[in-house]
């Protein structure tokens, strides 16, 4: 399945910078993803984890959701819609470099974690199988491919194209810190594994429907949720952490 995840991400490299083959681009990298979850499903599932395998599925994932949507993004958007090699325009290759860059350390970071733990130093957070720390590459790539696969027209063909090159370049830089920040994501790796459940089944099928028939909807629905979700999580915690600290500092004053 790496493998397979890595030719799909691969396939765009050559078909990026062609306006008929953005939407399937995007699309590409959504098999890509595909691929990734059922790679993991199975070798936990047959419980055939090895440390090959774990840096297979990394070099897979930079290929599929680093170096092909930073592609992807810098064709269909701002690569194209700026002037040619202007300050704007070398700031636009610049993220998208550093998108690549922030993909590659998430992984890292990640492996190191999954195969060496060891004592926490103070302020570290704390990593377990609930939740993943920092936005993961894969779910970073397939928002771009989201975007693109709603909107696959190149952003010159388009009115205004400018700001629109700006929000894209504000959303690579933004994807690009939350990889490597420290922001809890909720994982789905233990959903369904263990047990039988006909509600999860059906809800599968009907996702499976849904992403059928409305998929340029579904897609960027689910993905943004995501995402929005670990940032609202996030700050419902620090709300949370600071109200006993304040009850507790008016006790002091009284």
């Amino acid at each position: 399945f790496s493998l397979m995840e890595t030719m799909t991400g691969f396939s765009l490299l050559g078909t990026g910078d062609a306006t008929k083959h953005f939407d399937y681009a995007a699309m590409a990298i959504g098999w890509a993803l595909l691929f990734d979850i059922l790679d993991g499903r199975v070798a936990r599932m047959t419980r055939s984890t090895t440390e090959i395998g774990i840096q297979l599925d990394s070099l897979a994932d930079i290929v599929s959701f680093g170096l092909a949507p930073a592609m992807l993004v810098y064709a269909w958007g701002y690569g194209t819609a700026l002037d040619s090699w202007g300050n704007v325009h070398q700031l636009a290759w610049f993220l998208s470099f550093m998108y690549v860059i922030c993909g590659g350390f998430r992984l890292a970071r990640f492996n190191v974690q999954a195969s060496r733990p060891r004592p926490l130093a103070e302020g570290t957070q704390k990593v377990d199988k609930k939740s993943f720390v920092g936005l993961p590459i894969p779910v970073a790539g397939c928002l771009i491919a989201a975007i693109v696969h709603f909107a696959p027209t190149p952003i010159r063909y388009t009115q205004r194209a400018d700001l629109l090159a700006g929000l894209a370049m504000v959303l690579v830089a933004f994807l690009s810190v939350l990889m490597v920040s420290t922001l809890r994501f909720t994982s789905f790796k233990s959903i369904g594994v263990g047990r039988r459940n006909a509600r999860l089944v059906i809800s599968m099928i009907a996702l499976a429907g849904m992403i059928y028939l409305y998929s340029r909807w579904v897609l960027l629905v689910l993905v943004l949720t995501y995402v929005v979700h670990g940032l609202v999580s996030r700050v419902l915690a620090s709300l949370i952490r600071r109200s006993p600290e304040r009850q507790s500092a008016e006790v002091h004053e009284i």
